[in-house]
């Protein structure tokens, strides 16, 4: 243990000094284990501060670390190295070491200068040698007692700094719900003046929680939502809350508390702010592709809504994300959903979110829906075609108004989002046949960009197999190295009904089954390896076209006339003369 310095306490052992010298009636000097003199009485006074020599009788007692008496001064032992034995003044004295855990850090010394002062010392030499060493253990005591003292202030000082540097608002309540300690961030968080927070209780900022059932149960609690208002200052928030046990009694709560907003960002920085795609990397010179591109390139620079048309596998999301990624939302999140994709009883909950006890099974404290996480930035909505009409109403609310609505919530929240939307189907004639709203079509459709297929732009077909290629070597740790040219036309010439998503697949399906440096035809899947591939459009009016190809084209024929949703499917199947289970086992193997 490294020695301790009798300095911090100077006053008290002083204090100490004087009542030995009260006591006993001769002078003290208490020395530390530099040989500095900390304390004294009677003559020694004023040399207090000074330090003493390495050959005294103070220096030989912290080198014994035990206690003596010298009875005849010159003659003792501890008196041998001493430079003034010879002209000694003293009758006697007496050296009690003060000790911590074994280690000596200072020498209580008593100085008869009398034969008075002498009788006094030696009168009762073992009661005054247990008295000094009840003294040395209230000095060793006192300066133990000062650094604990410290160390606790150092450590109050270290936790006031650490909670000042995390995020979180942080406030720890006593049983009436009083606020006894918190950051700086909590003031900020709740906009309370310096000092106010400690006279308040947590029910004030916290209106809707039960504290005493929280104290009572000793619950956890964790992302709980809650509004805040007060003087002006308005606030959505999460909170945690974790009672304090003592011997298993709750004692009060540390409560911890978040923006929503700052959570909702911290998700996305996370969770989308990796995924980066600008223009450049949507592959392809031709003059359709550059036209599209430089209509997205000035849509991204409007905060207009963007509805983006093109059949499956076009790339419909990556437009988006590119558009995205050209806007001054950059920064901010994109949030894509899949209208499509998720049920129609949960899509308004994915959408919107829902506060807690909206339904059964909502999870505890609510969520936050897609529209909330994408706030300040980008939303997504693919296949915008396929959502329910009474969420197309709410979706016209969150154009129009800029607020959405949780399910089971009573408020209004504001939000700051652009709205792109993307579909593989024909708007209008879904508003025509009643299945999308006018309204919403139009509040969509501010800015259009269609999005050419693959077979019209055939001659962006070699960089995409080369861009692809590379891609899928990566992915499956192969080294093809290209693709020969009878494999390269047969995929040129392809109608590629599923587009790029389809010739993506087929060129993983290709290095998956290659065993040499390039791709031939028999590395192909078996639908491009027929002994015609036979074009979208037939210029030669007696050319015999395959059964297959052509039941293909009338398939695709009525569903382009009638639409993709159910009662479409119903009438295209009645004009086609099969019935709708056929039809869509047909549309599968023909992957319309």
């Amino acid at each position: 243990m490294v020695a301790m310095d009798l300095s911090r306490i100077a006053s008290s052992v002083q204090h100490i000094a004087e009542v030995i010298a009260s006591v006993i009636k001769v002078d003290v000097t208490i020395v530390d284990h530099k040989l500095n003199r900390i304390a004294a009485t009677g003559c020694y006074v004023e040399q207090i501060g000074t330090r003493l020599n390495e050959n005294s009788v103070f220096s030989y007692a912290l080198q014994q670390g035990e206690g003596f008496m010298i009875e005849n001064p010159g003659e003792h032992g501890a008196c041998l190295r001493c430079t003034e034995k010879m002209h000694c003044r003293e009758y006697a004295q007496v050296c009690c070491p003060i000790k911590i855990e074994k280690k000596v850090i200072g020498v209580i010394g008593l100085i008869a200068f009398s034969r008075e002062q002498k009788h006094a010392v030696l009168h009762n030499k073992d009661n005054l040698m247990e008295f000094l060493n009840r003294m040395s253990d209230l000095i060793a005591a006192k300066l133990v007692e000062e650094e604990k003292t410290e160390r606790i202030k150092l450590l109050a000082r270290e936790l006031e700094t650490i909670l000042d540097a995390v995020d979180s608002g942080i406030i720890a309540v006593n049983q009436e719900g009083r606020c006894i300690h918190f950051n700086r961030k909590a003031e900020e968080f709740f906009g309370i003046g310096e000092g106010l927070l400690e006279r308040m209780k947590i029910q004030q900022l916290l209106e809707n929680i039960s504290f005493e059932e929280l104290l009572k149960k000793r619950c956890r609690l964790t992302n709980k939502e809650f509004a805040y208002y007060r003087d002006g200052h308005r606030m959505r928030g999460i909170f945690n809350a974790n009672p304090i046990l003592m011997e298993n009694e709750a004692v009060g709560i540390v409560f911890s508390f978040m923006k929503i907003s700052e959570a909702l960002k911290a998700v996305n920085d996370i969770t989308t702010g990796m995924i980066e795609t600008s223009l450049e990397n949507i592959i392809g010179n031709s003059s359709c592709l550059v036209r599209v591109k430089k209509e997205a390139e000035r849509a991204a620079q409007s905060t207009s809504t963007i509805l983006i048309q093109g059949e499956s596998g076009t790339g419909k999301e990556l437009f988006a994300r590119a558009i995205h990624y050209h806007s001054s939302r950059r920064k901010e999140p994109f949030i894509p959903i899949n209208c499509a994709a998720i049920p129609e009883q949960l899509l308004e909950s994915e959408l919107f979110g829902y506060e807690e006890g909206a339904f059964t099974g909502a999870k505890r404290g609510g969520k936050s829906g897609k529209f909330e996480l994408a706030n300040r930035g980008t939303i997504f909505l693919d296949e915008i075609g396929d959502m329910p009409l009474h969420l197309q109403t709410k979706l016209l609310r969150v154009l129009q108004e800029s607020v959405i609505e949780k399910v089971g919530a009573k408020d209004y929240i504001s939000i700051n989002v652009r709205v792109i939307a993307a579909t593989n189907k024909n708007l209008e004639e879904k508003v025509n046949d009643g299945e999308f709203r006018k309204d919403l079509f139009y509040r969509l459709n501010v800015i259009p960009i269609n999005i050419p297929p693959l077979r019209d732009r055939q001659e962006d077909i070699p960089i995409l197999v080369k861009a692809l290629l590379e891609k899928c070597n990566r992915k499956l740790e192969k080294n093809v190295k290209g693709m020969d040219s009878n494999a390269l036309s047969r995929l040129i010439t392809y109608h590629w009904p599923g587009n790029v998503r389809e010739l993506e697949n087929t060129i993983e399906y290709a290095v998956n089954m290659c065993s040499g440096e390039k791709i031939v035809d028999g590395d192909l899947p078996n639908r491009l390896k027929r002994k015609e591939i036979v074009s979208m459009i037939f210029r030669e009016e007696n050319m015999i076209m395959p059964i297959k190809e052509l039941e293909r084209q009338e398939i695709q024929k009525a569903l382009k006339a009638f639409g993709g949703s159910k009662q479409a499917i119903d009438k295209a199947a009645e004009v086609l003369g099969i019935s709708r289970a056929t039809l869509y086992r047909k549309m599968k193997d023909y992957q319309l």
